[in-house]
């Protein structure tokens, strides 16, 4: 067999191999918020430094990961991926041996260098392996269901792991899984680079490290300093003054890390929104969904990881589906209706919000929003993917990816102000007959409320202490449904934007030549 037959008949192989690389990284990272109180407890890590380990990641790997895309068409895809699973597995066995807050802040920033190569890498690579339409779509669905059902999988097995061990655990588990993918992608995932067409662009390379992370610092600090403030207006300014500067500069050079011209294309630009903003409600909704289950109805992590399984689960169940149904109904009925099917998932949830709500109506809840994600994310995915020549693979699954972190980090700031602001407003009147210092205490947070009641049962007011404890899940799930509503909100425009601005069938074809170079056949491919 040549090295292109060889390649062929393992391409679902090496398929299996990517999914099992995109699954560490998105469950390592969802991992960590069912760990975030272990921690607190163990290394006395307060609120902003907790903020700091989850958001340096995001901050690191979508500020990278234009330039992790570039350099994989320049220098190999399967190097770029297989060094990113290195760095990942290193970084995340430095954090379990962490006995300091900033330990685990500057190892979670070198996993998120890690993960902006591996994530580009593992699309980028099934780009070029599947080189027919239909098998591409189809494996892109199944890629798709895996980095659904990847979040679902780093909960449940971070709350079973944290049952008899420390958070360090939930770090430590990365190693092995990460050396099984390197090992297996040594055999399995093929190379392959375009160093003619994809030229290296320093210039664009330091502007889009810059804007991006210049706009995700603001976007993850809004909430603190508040979204009109100097030093807020400060960050969004410098933001757009650089990601100006960089559509400029790609514009006017010869040899663009990504010309932004692609975005003329409606199929790229489509493709692009609608990830953006299905992952701004969705990473809403994933912010408040532990603390929901947790606080305001007691369950415990594991409880909580379980409950929020079907959300995976589903996702892997209509991905592939969406393959099936877009070549029979076209990719704007298929990623319209699913955005609806996701969207009553959050309707459903905004609606039985209450402390007393059956685990029933949460799950179906959670089962539509799954579902609907699964049949929206591949064939958006696709549009972006069948939008950008193959020798610009690694950039458009860049592209995939930072529309996903951006509107991820801005779903998280917005819907978590909105969670914090109807929560407050909310326990205060309810609590109105209580001295003022209980009420600012109940304000703050619903883990400050039941220690404010904690307080009161220690006075001897036993009734009252419940009745302050009762408020504040009532608050706190009121706070939740109004968040989801907002939500819901935002995913019914985003299917509204699909069913009138997206093409019926198929996505447009790849710009003209003057506008995007085409892959000239300098592709090679080896095992």
């Amino acid at each position: 067999m040549t090295s292109e037959e060889r390649i062929h008949a393992r391409r679902w192989y090496t398929l299996a191999v990517l999914c099992l690389s995109l699954v560490l990284i998105v469950a390592g990272n969802s991992s960590l918020n069912v760990a975030l109180p272990d921690i607190s407890e163990r290394l006395g890590s307060g609120p902003a430094a907790l903020q700091w380990i989850v958001n340096i990641y995001g901050l690191l790997f979508a500020g990278l990961l234009l330039p992790a895309g570039a350099l994989a068409d320049r220098f190999g895809r399967k190097t770029a991926l297989q060094g990113g699973l290195l760095v990942f597995a290193l970084a995340a066995l430095a954090a379990s041996y962490g006995t300091e807050t900033w330990h685990l802040i500057v190892a979670r920033g070198v996993m998120g260098v890690g993960a902006a190569f591996i994530m580009p890498g593992t699309l980028s690579v099934l780009a070029n392996v599947f080189k027919s339409p239909r098998e591409r779509s189809r494996a892109i669905a199944i890629w798709a269901g895996f980095a659904g059902l990847g979040g679902a999988l780093g909960t449940v097995l971070s709350g079973m792991l944290l049952v008899n061990s420390s958070w360090a655990a939930t770090f430590r588990i990365n190693a092995p899984i990460a050396a099984l993918a390197l090992i297996a992608g040594l055999w399995l995932v093929p190379n392959s680079s375009d160093p003619h067409e994809a030229v290296l662009d320093p210039l664009g390379v330091i502007l889009a490290i810059g804007g991006t992370g210049a706009l995700l610092f603001a976007i993850i600090e809004a909430p603190t300093y508040g979204w009109f403030s100097p030093r807020t207006l400060g960050e969004l300014a410098a933001a757009v003054v650089l990601l100006g500067g960089f559509a400029w500069w790609e514009l006017h050079t010869d040899h663009p890390m990504l010309d932004v011209r692609l975005f003329r294309n409606r199929g790229f630009s489509i493709g692009s929104s609608t990830i953006a903003l299905q992952y701004m409600a969705m990473f809403g909704l994933y912010f408040a969904l532990a603390q929901y289950l947790q606080l305001g109805h007691g369950y415990s992590p594991l409880e909580t990881a379980f409950i929020g399984l079907p959300i995976g689960v589903f996702a892997l169940i209509g991905a592939p589906l969406s393959a099936m149904n877009v070549s029979r109904f076209g990719s704007r009925a298929v990623v319209g209706s699913g955005l609806i099917v996701s969207g009553s998932g959050l309707v459903i949830l905004a609606l039985t919000a209450s402390p007393t709500v059956s685990v029933g109506l949460i799950i179906l809840g959670f089962s539509l929003v799954g579902l609907g994600n699964g049949q929206t994310t591949a064939p958006s995915t696709t549009l972006i993917m069948n939008s950008v020549p193959r020798a610009k693979s690694g950039v458009g699954s860049a592209v995939n990816d930072l529309s996903r972190e951006l509107g991820g980090a801005i779903g998280i700031a917005i819907f978590g102000s909105i969670l914090n602001y109807v929560y407050q407003v909310d326990i205060v009147s309810r609590l109105s007959a209580f001295p003022e210092s209980v009420r600012d205490r109940a304000r703050t947070s619903i883990v400050t409320a039941f220690e404010a009641a904690g307080e009161v049962a220690k006075s001897g007011d036993v009734k009252g202490s419940a009745f302050i404890a009762d408020q504040a899940r009532e608050a706190f799930s009121h706070a939740f449904g109004r968040t989801m509503l907002y939500a819901a909100a935002v995913i019914f425009l985003n299917s509204l934007i699909v069913w009138t601005r997206q093409s019926r069938h198929r996505p447009e074809p790849t710009p003209p030549s003057h506008q995007v170079p085409p892959s000239t056949g300098a592709t090679h491919a080896s095992d």
